[in-house]
């Protein structure tokens, strides 16, 4: 069950972006050979008599491509190109990528990613309508158990509203669990601003720390209270829950690269099999928050300008639009293919780990 649920996760998020290059592509009148989930040779796949497009499911099921003509080559539109092509496909309104207008070319590179991040948009506003919508007016304390002092001894109270912790801004319940758990792992205090009568107070609190895999956390111990939901509340709770799941991935991405987390924090499709287990074992809603994070985790890696992601081709095309000046495909293609090596190295050594993780656990 646990390799069907990984699988079904994996091969959604994966249809979802794809299918952002795909209708992107069709839209500009981009020649599309292949729409693929899954790498590997393949298992089914069918070609359509109307477009030509060869719609396909390979064998292992992480990764997808959607196969267009002239992605780099400037002479893809030459006549010997379209010799052996399917009749649908030698329709004369069809082009190559590369003989597009620079701006249509960014808007199908970004589209698989943007997709991905409207998707982790969406589930969050079922989340929102499924689940008890959570403020950040204190309702309760709870104190942590081995600890003697608490943040209501520290000047908090019950109906305050806390719009701020450290510099950042918090709306709903969950941005304030995370800032605290995030900032608050450390001795030192962290600054909460509240709302208390209509008049607007700053306190600094030290709050209960955790350690788990040799990182620290704060631990929070109060609980807001639910706030009515209606539709304005909805689509409000909905963009910060969304919000805050951007922040997650961003500031992970920040801590790996300043050694906050180490690199066992890392986790490939082999690791990340075993997160869904666990969310799945805690029920549906938490399965669909990590399916939540999970595709804007996709989303934010895939525009992030490293070569051979969607991001490189965007940052290239961001090049061409300022400069005026399009890069050699060469070098593009060179750029690309040191970027893709250095891309499966580092995953090979993430399963790798996560492998060991996993017999030795």
């Amino acid at each position: 069950m646990t390799i069907v649920i990984t699988i079904f996760v994996f091969g959604l998020l994966i249809f979802i972006h794809e299918l952002g290059h795909y209708v992107a592509a069709r839209i500009f009148h981009v020649r599309v050979f292949e729409f693929a989930i899954g790498m590997g040779p393949k298992l089914i796949w069918f070609e359509s008599k109307k477009t030509g497009i060869v719609y396909a499911l390979r064998m292992i099921p992480f990764g997808g491509f959607v196969s267009m003509e002239g992605e780099l080559a400037e002479d893809a539109n030459a006549a010997e190109a379209l010799r052996d092509m399917p009749e649908p496909l030698r329709d004369p309104r069809l082009g190559a990528l590369a003989t597009k207008p620079a701006w249509q070319r960014l808007i199908v590179h970004a589209a698989g990613a943007l997709q991905n991040l409207l998707f982790g948009f969406l589930i969050c506003m079922i989340l929102t309508c499924t689940m008890t919508a959570g403020g950040t007016q204190i309702g309760e304390f709870r104190p942590v158990e081995g600890e003697t002092r608490t943040s209501e001894e520290q000047g908090l109270m019950v109906g305050d509203e806390v719009i701020k912790v450290g510099k950042r801004h918090v709306y709903i319940a969950e941005q304030l669990y995370y800032e605290i758990v995030h900032q608050g792992g450390t001795d030192e205090a962290l600054t909460l601003t509240v709302r208390r009568d209509g008049e607007i107070r700053t306190f600094d609190i030290t709050f209960p720390t955790q350690e788990e895999n040799g990182e620290t956390f704060g631990v929070i111990d109060f609980v807001p209270y639910a706030v009515r939901k209606d539709f304005g509340t909805v689509v409000s709770q909905s963009f910060h829950r969304a919000g805050y799941l951007v922040r997650m991935v961003w500031d992970s991405i920040i801590d790996l690269v300043t050694g906050r987390y180490s690199f066992r924090a890392v986790s490939g499709p082999i690791g990340t099999a075993g997160v869904i287990s666990n969310a799945a074992k805690s029920g549906f809603n938490t399965l669909l928050l990590l399916t939540a994070l999970i595709s804007v985790n996709l989303g934010i890696l895939n525009l992030l300008p490293l070569p051979a992601l969607d991001g490189g081709h965007i940052f290239y095309t961001l090049i061409e639009l300022v400069t005026r000046r399009r890069l050699p495909a060469k070098v593009v293609g060179i750029i690309d293919a040191v970027g893709m090596f250095l891309l499966f190295g580092l995953m090979i050594v993430v399963t790798v780990k996560d492998i060991i993780t996993l017999v030795f656990k």
